[in-house]
């Protein structure tokens, strides 16, 4: 109750409203303000926060935790990292998570988003259809409310979070950003110092590091975080201890590494016009910048974000790289087809389709094949006259009772009860 009465004092009306104002007038998104319990505080959030797809989706108590269990979750990685947290929510659209602390105690988050970053297309339906298994709801309504949420690309909705985190921290005063700088700045220092210690006694006069270089550019290149910051310590302690009190060598120096490590996230297939928004934002940033601590800690913030842009851009290239696949199953999902014959129309092996296919989709082939069968089994029932056994054949089940088992599995009752109960 504390924390909700500490939250309700900084979000009054009047400063909320002000908030509110500025962010849609940039990007049109409504604001909802979530306490640490997962509830909303309605005199602090937007009228239009509840999209109808997602009021579709909470009619059932199911889907309502499912909700909370989104936002908890949302709002404990924000807080475990310091900054805003976008992902994708059970149902399939965005959800983006910004959030609010008073030092480091956590107090709720602002959620936006709850958009497509596409058009919503019969994949797409397919999806949230998948996503949602085991919730009842209306299927043609929510795939008319789906249609009608909008679409933002996903460089809009970072560049969204990252306007309204410093947003909301202007308009209070509160800055978590200051407390996870000054603890990143401690412990990068304390490595430093270890390592330029560690360097007087085994190597004077150390050169500069280029096979470490090399190694924290193949890390940029592949989006590889293991060993991330002993790799930017040892080249940072390096260079201190070659040139020590010289801020502006330090400087030069990652300015110049900073050139080389954007060509290599170019290199693993970075959006070129992102990294050159980075790269000029990050050459302002180093020249504003007056003492060594800072310089080195914004230098790890910065190579993260190369990484991340790496990261991004290979998460999205396997998920295309799964579309025929998914195209494949439903043309042919009539059809007796194989994993063979899946495998090959998407030129993958059996076993990299697989390993793929549950790493980015999370469930497998063969459950993914079964739900579209069912999805089709339901449509004919609800929409046709003819009998079991007819869609169970025309689903592409060659065996009628596991079609029955199959179908009672997945939405809880037999063809015939579900014909009954929603006709």
């Amino acid at each position: 109750m504390q924390k909700n009465h500490i939250l309700n004092k900084i979000f009054d009306s009047g400063l909320f409203r002000k908030i509110e104002a500025r962010f849609r007038k940039q990007y049109n998104f409504p604001l909802e303000i979530i306490n640490v319990q997962g509830n909303v505080q309605e005199n602090c959030s937007s009228k239009d926060c509840q999209p109808d797809f997602c009021k579709i989706v909470r009619r059932s108590r199911d889907g309502r935790n499912r909700c909370l269990q989104d936002r908890l979750r949302s709002m404990r990685i924000a807080f475990e990292s310091g900054q805003s947290h976008t992902c994708f929510c059970h149902a399939g659209i965005v959800l983006v998570c910004v959030p609010i602390m008073d030092g480091d105690e956590p107090l709720g988050g602002i959620f936006f988003g709850r958009c497509f970053t596409d058009k919503f297309t019969d994949i797409a339906a397919a999806d949230v259809k998948k996503r949602l298994f085991g919730l009842e709801y209306n299927e043609k309504q929510l795939n008319t409310a789906a249609n009608e949420l909008n679409i933002s690309s996903a460089r809009i909705i970072h560049a969204a979070s990252e306007y309204l985190f410093i947003l909301l921290y202007e308009m209070t005063n509160l800055d978590p950003r200051i407390i996870r700088w000054q603890r990143e700045k401690s412990r990068q220092q304390a490595k430093i110092g270890e390592f330029i210690h560690h360097s007087k006694q085994t190597q004077p006069g150390s050169k500069y590091p280029y096979q470490t270089e090399k190694k924290l550019i193949e890390k940029v290149r592949i989006a590889d975080k293991i060993h991330l910051r002993e790799t930017i310590d040892s080249i940072l302690g390096t260079i201190i201890f070659s040139h020590p009190g010289s801020v502006n060598i330090l400087k030069v120096r990652l300015l110049e590494l900073l050139a080389i490590l954007s060509r290599a996230a170019s290199e693993g297939g970075a959006n070129i016009d992102e990294l050159l928004s980075k790269s000029a934002s990050y050459i302002n940033k180093v020249i504003s910048l007056d003492t060594q601590e800072d310089i080195c800690a914004w230098f790890y913030t910065a190579v993260n974000d190369f990484i991340d842009c790496v990261s991004n851009f290979q998460a999205a290239t396997k998920t295309d790289r799964l579309k025929p696949a998914i195209d494949f199953m439903l043309t042919n999902c009539v059809k007796d087809i194989s994993l063979q014959q899946i495998a090959q129309a998407s030129h993958f092996s059996v076993s990299r389709l697989c390993h793929l296919f549950k790493e980015q989709m999370g469930i497998t082939v063969i459950d993914y094949l079964r739900n579209i069968r069912i999805s089709r089994a339901k449509h004919l029932l609800l929409t046709t006259n003819k009998n079991c056994t007819e869609i169970c054949f025309i689903c592409g089940f060659s065996n009628q009772s596991y079609f029955n088992r199959t179908f009672k599995k997945l939405t809880g009752m037999p063809p015939n009860e579900f014909r009954k109960r929603n006709l």
